[in-house]
């Protein structure tokens, strides 16, 4: 079969692609450190070994006393915080995420609402209005719609921060247990404070970061579950030292506990922890191992006491989270560029106005004495009054109510989100939401997706799925026969009572060969999986509960256990397994881990009768080349593994060797010198093991499935046809990474993958290219070559690591503390020693890699932190200018959710980091796929096609005036009445297009779903920008022009059917207003795709509203009460009752929709979008839909790949088991036979 392609490496050193890098983020103590003597470029060390750390008290600048408040109040530990306000620099355990309290909303609320420019507009347009010589509108008419939309914005964002505070206050008011006085007192976690020292209990969440003092397990072993910091579901263990476990498991030695800690100052690195206790003179050193962090959550750990370190704000996850940034969608900062072109076209149309009138005041006005209204002002002084005037007068271009109708439509979308019950997860009772009301439009001009993979991409759940044993295949559904099965069942096991009933397995024929008996290569296969892992038991209530480093070594073993081969218990040097009907205990003679050079793990096992036998499993590419050239199967497994690797299953070899008692004597006394090096003991221990695992003998593969979320593919793979780029940026290892990559189809065996160092040397050619092409400073031209010119798709799978590497950022920090500690200013750096020259050429690297890795159909980013991710996203922003989401479940995501435009949380699991950190959430990735091509589609065509047209009829609605004041001497005298002009934007028109941006969709979901192509305009911003605003404008100018000068010429010398003259200024006024309605109400039926009574009601109510109030409003009742304010007295009921005014009203209509109608037709018929194609077909498609199935959740691959072995990302518990931590008093398990079992075996 043909082999994946890879991309040639140059074979240069470069970084440990299994270390999790941290730049920027480095204390500095520890580059310091790690930096003493070194070259410029990082050395080599070996995988999994910390960097040498001073621990030095004189280095490590954070103090912590225990069992003492005062002490971190005193005042070399005050800092100013505001003017001559000091507070203490450690932290309270409260955390704030609210922004507003009872006494500083208001002020506060109102600032931020008139740094809004159109508010702070209005705000002097209410002022200029006031004064009695310039204003020609009343007060009111800006007054009641800036009250309106400052109140409506004000109540919104109100509950948005009660919702806020109440997060808050239910965080703080958890209760825990801190020692006070001499005792154990529930406190609320915003009580605690550093030095405390406090009790947790089991499932309790851990309130801040603290050392861990003791346990009720044995050896102060405590396990706890880190969902809410990473995602993962697996159990960590983390203990205390061995002093205070023995010291402090009493109340009374607790509250006399009086020690120093001395360590790093806060920072964001959740996978490091450097100090020192000073306690009874002496010191013990502190790391992470002790540290329990917030958010964890204690498990299968009865008590546990513990000193609080860092609380509140300076916690690792807090510190993790990154700044909250003010996210704004392109549609608002598009709108704010609109509202200044509007504001500079009003000041001309108005300066213009105003020059007029002081003309034709000087040659017209002031020779006119029928004109004259007693005031002596000049032509000068009048055309600046005028200005004045006409800016009130022109003020509804730029309309305040827009801004009231935009949150309305918002907070309805938002709610359409909320409810949409396909987006649900009935499960866990889970159902989506909007946790932000200004970003929906924003969903749909996504173009790059940047997603977790643990969590978010996958359940975290392995699963045993196929095996080869002996060179046959099990686990494709079969009868106990061997006969192939379309559909098969579940196995029964129902014989076993140490089954796990969640497990699955379809093939019958793999448990009817178990029972028999008859294959000692099966029973060999289950017994290896049995006792080669360092998965430790619980016993609790009749049931087996095991904890595993890994879930991929938990569902290896869980398979054993549904087949017969029980792991029941185990202690320091032996492991006991029931093998079907009898159980059996075999010694453990050496125990060699798991890690990531190594690539497997064996155990070496003294048998009950005498043999010695080695069980080793790993990576098949490290297996292969360790096995006896006598192996048998090797051809045939290597088949299997082909074909598992195809169905992106995780396949590890297992073997064996038998070894005599000579050969164990000799390699133990070198294994006991090699764990006793004080130098290079990692390295000297690998090389130990490398001499006994050879020659191994295979037994069979396994095969087991990282179970992605439901629907996984699928929506990967539309959105991909909607153009959008989907970036995986986690902290898992390569292989898992890439191997899910594959899963879910985002990397495919036609892709040629792309490793850091061949993104680094293709880099480094174009950087030295660039130097010798254009050497200038300040010269940003980029290269026009792609990266990859050769045909064929690409993928680029890069690592933490080098991604330092080539941004150059480890170099920098390194190079910066070590002139730092020499005393030196940091040098400009030559073009030979591979750094930047300057600022300018690292902005260049930051932006090839950028242009490289968006030339590729997939980016994989693994073992990076999460500041790395954040910067990722940043790059992506800033280089493309593109609008990016990230998606995420844990707190190592909460960084890359707030930094993207819009942040998603996946929601359901036991952390909430990351949805109190997003704007959207849910329970499952595929409801991403509706969020983006269904409710942010339709959310982007609705503000855009609202948009459109509210420029539109306030145009058309403004300029009117414009015209009119050509014929009224530039007076800043206006075309309607004042009250038509204080309710046109608030009840005669709004409804409708409220109901079209609330509403409206060009097609239904389905086919939304179906043609991924019409999520493209979005993206491109094709339906909203400058050109569809001047489109706007000039057919607001027609209109106006048409509703303005058709209803003059009608008026021009007439006469009604009674012999009256109608041409009065109050009856034209009634005209124009009557056709503006009908024209712009019509103009939205246009715009509208989707019919619904209510749409149809809307748009006859607000007609009707029209005529109604304009009756009432001209009726001779209302004027007696208010003669001031009401001075249309009868016009409507005069005006109308002549039939050539309503003629006059259908030509003025007719004419101003006639080329809308008519360019609409022509657009559709002869350039049609997509989106015209598909509504022409909309009913054929949609009968297609209902007939379709659903296709299968992927497909398998047809080329050969490797898949990833199934360890964990680091050590598994080898250690804590050979220590003896782990050890517990042996239960009492069913059926006595433990008691056959001599005392002479444990030895």
């Amino acid at each position: 079969m043909s082999q994946r392609q890879r991309a040639d490496s140059t074979g240069s050193l470069g970084p440990d692609d299994e270390v999790m890098p941290y730049s920027d983020d480095e204390t500095d103590d520890e580059l310091d450190a790690s930096s003493e003597g070194e070259p410029e470029e990082p050395p080599e060390h070996q995988p999994g070994a910390q960097p040498p750390v001073d621990t030095r008290a004189s280095d490590l600048g954070w103090s912590v006393k225990s069992n003492d408040r005062a002490y971190h109040q005193l005042p070399e530990f005050q800092r100013k915080v505001f003017l001559f306000i000091k507070k203490s620099k450690y932290s309270g355990n409260g955390i704030k995420t609210y922004k507003y309290n009872a006494l500083t909303f208001i002020p506060l609320n109102l600032f931020e609402q008139f740094k809004r420019v159109a508010n702070l507009y209005f705000l002097g347009l209410l002022i200029l209005q006031i004064i009695p010589a310039i204003t020609t509108l009343p007060w009111y008419t800006t007054l009641v719609p800036l009250v309106l939309v400052l109140t409506i914005t004000a109540v919104k964002d109100l509950a948005d921060d009660l919702a806020r505070h109440r997060m808050d206050k239910e965080i703080n008011n958890r209760k825990t247990e801190v020692l006070l006085d001499g005792g154990f007192q529930e406190t609320k976690w915003m009580d605690m404070q550093v030095g405390d020292v406090v009790r947790l209990k089991k499932n309790d969440f851990v309130p801040a970061d603290i050392l861990m003092l003791s346990s009720s397990n044995p050896n102060s072993l405590c396990y706890v579950e880190t969902a809410e910091l990473d995602g993962e579901t697996n159990l960590k263990f983390k203990f205390a030292l061995k002093i205070t476990d023995e010291k402090l498991q009493q109340e009374h030695q607790l509250a006399q506990f009086e020690a120093m800690i001395d360590c790093e100052e806060p920072n964001n690195r959740l996978d490091k922890f450097t100090g020192t206790m000073q306690w009874s003179r002496h010191s013990y050193p502190v790391d992470l191992d002790n540290i329990l962090l917030r958010g964890c959550k204690i498990r299968n750990t009865d008590v546990c006491h513990g000193l609080v370190i860092f609380a509140g704000a300076d916690t690792k996850i807090m510190r993790n989270g990154g700044k909250t940034r003010f996210k704004r969608t392109t549609i608002d900062i598009l709108m704010n560029y609109m509202v200044y072109a509007i504001f500079a076209l009003l000041i001309l149309v108005a300066l213009g106005l105003a020059i007029g009138h002081g003309f034709w005041y000087k040659h017209i006005g002031s020779l006119a004495w029928y004109l004259y209204d007693g005031k002596t002002y000049g032509s000068l002084y009048r055309g600046f009054l005028s200005f004045w005037g006409y800016i009130i007068v022109l003020n509804t271009m730029v309309p305040i109510s827009l801004y009231v109708s935009v949150e309305i439509i918002r907070l309805g979308q938002s709610k359409f989100i909320n409810w949409d019950l396909q987006m649900y997860y009935a499960e866990k009772d889970t159902p989506a939401k909007a946790r932000t009301t200004t970003l929906n439009e924003q969903l749909g001009q996504i173009e790059y997706i940047f997603t977790d993979k643990t969590g978010t991409l996958t359940q975290n759940i392995m699963a045993f799925k196929k095996c080869n044993i002996g060179g046959k295949t099990y686990g494709n559904p079969m009868t106990a026969k061997g006969v192939p099965l379309d559909r098969g069942k579940p196995v029964d096991f129902g014989w076993n009572p140490y089954a796990d009933p969640k497990f699955e397995f379809m093939d019958h024929s793999l448990v009817a060969c178990i029972r028999s008996q008859q294959d000692q290569e099966t029973l060999e296969f289950f017994k290896l999986l049995s006792l080669c892992h360092t998965v430790m038991v619980e016993h609790k209530e009749g049931e087996l509960v095991y904890q595993a480093a890994s879930p991929d070594e938990g569902a290896l073993v869980t398979a054993a256990r549904n087949f017969g081969f029980v792991f029941l218990n185990r202690t320091q040097d032996t492991i006991t397994i029931k093998e079907l009907d009898h159980e059996a205990t075999y010694q453990v003679l050496a125990l060699l881990d798991f890690n990531s050079d190594r690539k497997r793990m064996s155990v070496i096992l003294k048998f009950p009768d005498g043999r010695i036998r080695l069980y080793c499993k790993g990576a098949d590419t490290v297996i292969y080349e360790r096995l006896s050239p006598h192996s048998l199967h090797q051809e045939t497994t290597q088949t299997s593994l082909d074909i598992f690797a195809n169905e992106t299953l995780r396949t590890l070899c297992l073997c064996y060797k038998d070894i005599s008692q000579a050969e164990w004597d000799a390699w133990s006394r070198k294994h006991t010198a090699a764990s006793i090096a004080t130098r290079d003991r990692d390295a000297a221990l690998d090389q130990v093991y490398e001499q006994i695992e050879n020659d191994l003998l295979m037994i069979g593969a396994s095969a087991i499935e990282d179970k992605l979320q439901d629907g996984v593919p699928e929506a990967i793979a539309n959105l991909a046809k909607a153009d959008i780029k989907i970036w995986v940026l986690t902290g898992d290892k390569k292989e898992t990474a890439e191997n899910i990559g594959f899963s879910c189809q985002l990397l495919t065996d036609n892709m040629k993958i792309h490793y850091g160092e061949d993104v680094n040397e293709k880099l480094r050619v174009r950087q030295a290219l660039r130097r010798n092409v254009a050497p200038t400073f300040g010269n940003k031209k980029k290269p026009a070559e792609p990266f990859f010119p050769e045909a064929g798709k690409n993928a680029l799978v890069i690592t933490g690591g080098w991604l330092n590497e080539i941004l150059y950022e480890k170099k920098k920090k390194r190079r910066r503390l070590r002139l730092r500690r020499l005393g030196r200013r940091t040098l400009p750096a030559s073009p030979t020693d591979g750094q930047p020259i300057n600022d300018f050429e690292k902005e260049m690297r930051q932006v090839d890699f950028v242009d490289m890795a968006c030339e590729c159909e997939a980016v994989i980013c693994c073992r990076v932190t999460p500041k790395q991710k954040a910067n990722v996203v940043s790059l992506v922003k800033k280089y493309k200018k593109a609008v990016t989401l990230s998606i995420g479940d844990g707190a190592n995501d909460v960084n890359m959710i707030k930094t993207a435009d819009i942040g998603v949380g996946i929601s359901g699991q036991e952390g909430m980091q990351a949805v109190m950190s997003s704007d959207y959430a849910f329970a499952q990735f595929r409801y991403l796929e509706r969020l983006l091509l269904v409710h942010g589609r339709w959310s982007y065509i609705r503000m855009c096609k609202f948009l459109r047209y509210f420029f539109f009829k306030n145009f058309a609605f403004t300029l009117v005036h414009f015209w009119f004041s050509f014929f009224n001497g530039f007076s800043a005298q206006v075309a309607y009445e004042d009250w038509f002009i204080t309710l046109y934007n608030v009840c005669y028109s709004s409804f409708p297009v409220l109901l079209v941006g609330l509403m409206d969709q060009d097609v239904n979901d389905k086919l939304s779903l179906k043609f991924p192509k019409l999520y493209i305009p979005g993206q491109k911003g094709e339906l909203f920008n400058f050109k569809k605003f001047f489109i706007s404008l000039f057919h607001g100018i027609f209109v106006s022009l048409i509703i303005f000068f058709i209803p003059y010429g009608a008026f021009l010398q007439t006469m009604g059917q009674d012999g009256e003259a109608p041409s009065d200024y109050q009856s034209f006024a009634v005209v124009t207003a009557s056709s503006l309605i009908i024209t712009v109400n019509l103009q939205i039926s246009l715009e509208t795709s989707y019919w619904t009574f209510v749409n149809c009601f809307a748009v006859l109510c607000s007609m009707a509203i029209y005529f109604g109030i304009m009756f009432d409003i001209h009726s001779a009742g209302i004027h007696v009460i208010f003669p001031a304010y009401f001075t249309f007295t009868g016009t409507a009921s005069n005006a109308l009752r002549q039939p050539y005014l309503w003629l006059t009203i259908i030509l003025t209509v007719g004419i101003s929709l006639l080329p809308v109608i008519c360019l609409q037709f022509l657009s559709a018929t002869i350039w049609p979008s997509v989106g015209d194609k598909v509504q022409r077909n909309r009913k054929k498609y949609e009968m297609e839909a209902e007939e379709e199935k659903r296709p299968p959740t992927f497909q398998r691959g047809g080329g050969s790949r490797r898949s990833g072995y199934a360890f964990s990302h680091s050590r598994g518990y080898a250690d804590l088991i050979s220590s003896g931590r782990s050890i517990r008093r042996r239960p009492t398990v069913a059926g006595g036979a433990r008691n056959s079992i001599r005392e002479g075996e444990n030895i």
